[in-house]
């Protein structure tokens, strides 16, 4: 009964924590995309977007990817969950599936940390300049982007945070496989199954 209660909550952890990465990064990919700002410098406009900064650019092509993932690892846990329900074994058994899984949850992690690190940088360059090269910041002549830029990048942290939670629980998942009764484990029975 309590491995059964252990299960359930390892399933509920992964959904959710799939349904918030899918969320935050949605809305990241979407704060950073939609972001711009026209100025007037001497009858002169000049329009900023995400797309002026190449990092800008990579973050909302991740944080696209991170979510559209998670959204269909999401439904996929549901249906193992509705299958589970169904009488059919709801966990996910296979090493082959569960190695998958981990591979990818891992690779969404690093690439959604590895976009946000190089995103904050080319941020604080744009809010802070280089002295040391003469380029000067531009938030204060662009506030308005810089603050909805703030908005994503603080989301794309979010999703990062969740992402590396989700790696972490995958490999718990995945790593279930190999621990208690090894024959029932390798049949795909026995209590040390892995979730879904």
């Amino acid at each position: 009964m309590a491995s059964a209660v252990a299960e359930r909550k390892v399933r509920v952890a992964e959904l959710a924590l799939r349904a918030l990465l899918c969320a935050l990064s949605a809305l990241a990919a979407a704060l950073v995309a939609t972001d711009s700002q026209t100025k007037t410098f001497f009858s002169f406009q000049k329009k900023a977007t995400f797309r002026d900064m190449k990092a800008m650019v990579v973050l909302v092509i991740v944080t696209g990817v991170a979510a559209g993932y998670s959204l269909l690892q999401a439904l996929r846990c549901c249906a193992a969950a509705a299958k589970g329900r169904a009488g059919a074994g709801g966990a996910l058994t296979s090493r082959a599936l569960a190695w998958c899984v981990f591979s990818c949850d891992q690779a969404l992690a690093y690439a959604v940390l590895a976009a946000l690190a190089a995103a904050l940088q080319a941020s604080v360059i744009a809010k802070r300049g280089q002295p040391e090269l003469q380029w000067m910041g531009i938030c204060s002549m662009y506030g308005a982007f810089c603050r909805q830029a703030g908005g994503g990048i603080a989301s794309a942290v979010a999703a990062g945070v969740a992402a590396a939670l989700q790696a972490f629980l995958s490999a718990f998942n995945l790593f279930r496989l190999y621990g208690g009764d090894k024959s029932a484990a390798r049949n795909g029975a026995g209590a040390g199954a892995a979730t879904w």
